[in-house]
């Protein structure tokens, strides 16, 4: 009986249940982690898709400024923003932004909704001359 029980102590590894216990604990850490991260992630894609219509209304606006009138046109605006007009991370593409032009002396800017960032409002940017 006595050298059973030193065979078992010498043994080396783990048993079943204590990996049953770890692979729990992680299951239960990641229930509680992952919908707190998904929400943070959809948070951060929703403040970057404003921030990018925010830089893309200050673009509108010089452009308009230096030729009197607003342009609808995205792709006019690339080369204010750099080369190349932002993602927006709610849609995935660089066309996920809107400007409308109301009157020939305001207009508006706002970021697609898309499908990545859940439901939400995104911020209009009013533009006036």
């Amino acid at each position: 009986m006595k050298n059973s029980i030193q065979a078992r102590r010498n043994r080396k590894g783990f048993t079943l249940i204590e990996l049953l216990v770890v692979v729990l604990i992680l299951g239960i850490l990641t229930a509680i982690a992952l919908p707190s991260y998904l929400s943070s992630v959809q948070t951060s894609r929703q403040g970057a898709a404003n921030t990018n219509a925010r830089a893309l209304a200050t673009a509108v606006q010089a452009h308009a400024i230096a030729s009197g009138s607003y342009d609808t046109t995205l792709a006019d605006f690339a080369t204010d923003m750099g080369g190349n007009i932002p993602n927006n991370p709610c849609t995935a593409s660089t066309t996920g932004y809107t400007i409308t032009n109301p009157t020939t002396t305001t207009a508006t800017v706002a970021a697609g909704t898309g499908s990545n960032c859940g439901t939400w409002t995104p911020t209009t940017f009013s533009l006036t001359l």
